[in-house]
């Protein structure tokens, strides 16, 4: 099997690629996926991530090392292994990030990665069918990614949002448009009540209709094939079987922040030394492979509350019976529900220029997720950094490509970390202390009475003990120029010829936000490099 193009990963970033490669008609295309085709109905049905994660035949079930930043806890880290990747599986929230993120990574070397070269991408992408104003253009409105307003609200969320605002908050409306900045309601990729994953909007489309794309599912990559330091295609098991398939031009990585870096280091691009350990040869020492991990690290707050939420509206059979012949026959109500209704971009402190914090508000409460809703009617308030210091890295557990690498998150590594984190559950608290909230608030649940407001250990060691990831790996592969970098500013890989990487991996830093929509941007837009780089 030979094509012009391989593309390792049919997630977030990985189904544009493929898409926009086969869209110029002049070279042929494989997308690889590991996983299965997304015909689940739990995928398409935008509240079935309660069905999708921890569920082998769509999640990776990666689980982190016992991290001391979160005191020797091991948590799961999900991630998609099916069609659409992560965004078959993910909350469906969908945030750009901040202006100065892009200019940042153009800041540090990174020529055509500012906000006015990757606003044009995020608007090819989007099919906005939101009606916020939009002065400055902003928004995409033909894109094949369906991005619109949540279908379902809910009073508890009305209540936060009217209390951060007599909080001295700002309401925002459009937190994707000119400012980041304030409270509202988070925007979602879903059309018409379902999920719209990268894979329902960029390859469903084409699938089976084009003779120069060729999608194969339930193929794991275990290893590039590197000739005289050039890629010249990838080994799959596929049914018990290796096969390989050949790429004449490139082979683009888009296996996610912990996918692409352990292809790499199976295949002998990463640090040397680490290599031969596992007894792997080295082909091109980048030592920057599988460091500056990133992650955002969420504590959450739960308040108990007099109004009906999530956690009462489903606590029968017939309650969910109900729920689900609404969804049968309008596509509304608590099964179009995203991970999260509310959201808020806040500074912990004025004199910042953006906000350094992100709230998701949740009409409901829960242990785990795999514990099921809380008995009693309560929401949940989560709060992260945007903008972590702190960095772990991924290292090969061995050379067999079935074993998880072994993941160090280093949360809450740094002083600045530690106070941001203390100082969003303060911002929670405060935010519930006013009207109309505090007057259908009866406990705080979480951290709860017995630490002070301004117990700074106590409100720090409760984070260290509850915390969670809210799912955003990113970094592992950074691009830049330094002697760290694994990409440069064209996400090729340093040392190896016709090799790209295109997923969250490439962030030399963490953007402000949920990294879905990031991820389909570079998506978008390393496929124009390629294809001019193609005709060079």
């Amino acid at each position: 099997m030979e094509f012009d193009f391989v593309v390792v990963g049919a997630g977030s970033a990985g189904c544009p690629v493929a898409r926009r490669l086969s869209d110029a008609g002049r070279y042929s295309v494989c997308l690889i996926e590991a996983g299965p085709r997304d015909t689940n109905p739990w995928i398409h049905i935008p509240v079935g991530y309660f069905r999708t994660m921890n569920n082998p035949r769509s999640d990776w079930r990666y689980y982190t090392q016992p991290d001391p930043g979160i005191n020797g806890r091991a948590i799961p880290w999900p991630r998609g292994r099916v069609m659409g990747g992560s965004s078959s599986i993910n909350g469906l929230l969908y945030v750009r990030g901040q202006p100065q993120d892009y200019d940042h990574w153009r800041q540090l070397g990174n020529t055509g990665w500012a906000w006015d070269d990757v606003l044009p991408y995020f608007k090819r992408a989007e099919n906005w069918g939101g009606d916020t104003p939009d002065p400055e253009n902003l928004r995409g409105h033909k894109g094949p990614l369906a991005v619109n307003p949540t279908r379902l609200s809910r009073d508890i969320v009305d209540h936060w949002v009217e209390a951060a605002v007599n909080a001295g908050y700002k309401r925002n409306p459009d937190y994707n448009g000119s400012d980041q900045e304030g409270v509202g309601y988070f925007q979602l990729t879903q059309k018409a009540g379902q999920r719209c994953s990268s894979a329902k909007a960029y390859i469903t489309p084409v699938r089976g209709k084009r003779d120069n794309l060729e999608v194969i599912t339930d193929a794991q990559a275990e290893k590039l094939l590197i000739e005289n330091r050039v890629a010249r295609g990838v080994i799959v098991r596929r049914k018990g079987e290796s096969m390989t398939i050949r790429a004449r031009r490139e082979v683009i990585l888009s296996a996610g922040a912990i996918g692409s870096p352990q292809l790499l280091m199976l295949s002998g691009v990463g640090d040397g030394e680490a290599l031969a350990k596992h007894g792997i040869t080295s082909v091109s020492h980048v030592p920057g492979v599988g460091r500056n991990l990133q992650d955002h690290l969420q504590a959450r707050p739960v308040y108990k509350t007099t109004l009906s939420t999530i956690n009462v509206e489903t606590n029968s059979l017939f309650k969910k019976a109900m729920i689900a012949l609404e969804y049968a026959a309008k596509r509304t109500g608590p099964m179009t529900m995203a991970a999260s209704l509310g959201t808020g971009f806040l500074k912990t402190d004025e004199r910042l220029e953006t906000p350094d914090i992100q709230f998701h508000i949740q009409p409901f409460s829960a242990s785990a997720p795999a514990d099921g809703p809380h008995k009693f009617s309560a929401f949940t308030a989560s709060v992260l950094q945007l903008r972590p210091e702190s960095t772990g890295h991924l290292e090969l557990k061995s050379a067999d490509p079935m074993a998880h690498p072994d993941i160090h998150p280093n949360y809450l590594a740094t002083d600045l970390d530690q106070q941001t984190i203390v100082k969003g559950i303060q911002v929670a608290r405060k935010i519930a202390g006013h009207s109309p909230l505090k007057d259908v608030v009866t406990e705080e649940y979480a951290p709860g009475r017995e630490i002070a407001f301004d117990d700074y250990d106590g409100t720090l060691d409760w984070a260290r003990n509850t915390a969670v990831t809210i799912y955003h790996p990113t970094g592992t592969c950074k691009m830049g120029s330094d002697e760290m970098a694994v990409v440069d500013e064209r996400l090729r890989v340093r040392g190896i010829g016709g090799l790209r990487v295109a997923d969250a991996s490439i962030m030399p830093q963490i953007i402000s936000g949920n990294t879905n929509a990031p991820c389909i941007m570079i998506g978008e837009k390393v496929s124009d490099m390629i294809l001019e780089d193609a005709v060079a």
